[in-house]
């Protein structure tokens, strides 16, 4: 089977959580500079700078974001994907063991000996995607 969805849904909320304490440390270090009980020139260029990098760090947590996201819909996308490689390999095999049961009896239908013949990719695997059987 394909991609283990609960590790990938795990890392989506870490990556989340990544995201809020940079925003978080972002937020605490304008705040710790704007504190400062310093004036002057040089401090407002300390506060402009750190202003800056904060902005740095919050673009930081964006990509995360982003990152959580896109690895989010690659996760739904797995689970989809799975989801569809079971119900065809089920449906299929319903149609297999309905075909010969037809032929043993003897009462055997058109397109019964492609699915007699029918050779399954194993549980699980993504050719069940692309399998073509009479009915399927």
């Amino acid at each position: 089977m394909y991609g283990d969805t609960a590790a990938g849904r795990k890392r989506v909320a870490q990556l989340r959580e990544q995201a809020g304490d940079v925003r978080g440390l972002a937020a605490r270090l304008v705040s710790q500079a704007e504190a400062v009980p310093w004036h002057g020139k040089a401090a407002e260029a300390m506060r402009e700078r750190i202003r800056e990098r904060a902005g740095h760090l919050r673009a930081a947590a964006a990509q995360h974001d982003t990152a959580a996201e896109s690895l989010s819909a690659h996760v739904s996308e797995v689970d989809r994907l799975k989801e569809a490689i079971d119900l065809r390999s089920r449906k299929a095999t319903t149609l297999v063991e309905d075909a010969r049961t037809r032929a043993s009896e003897g009462a055997a239908a058109d397109d019964d000996a492609v699915l007699v013949s029918f050779d399954p990719p194993p549980t699980g695997h993504r050719d069940w995607l692309t399998v073509e059987l009479p009915g399927l």
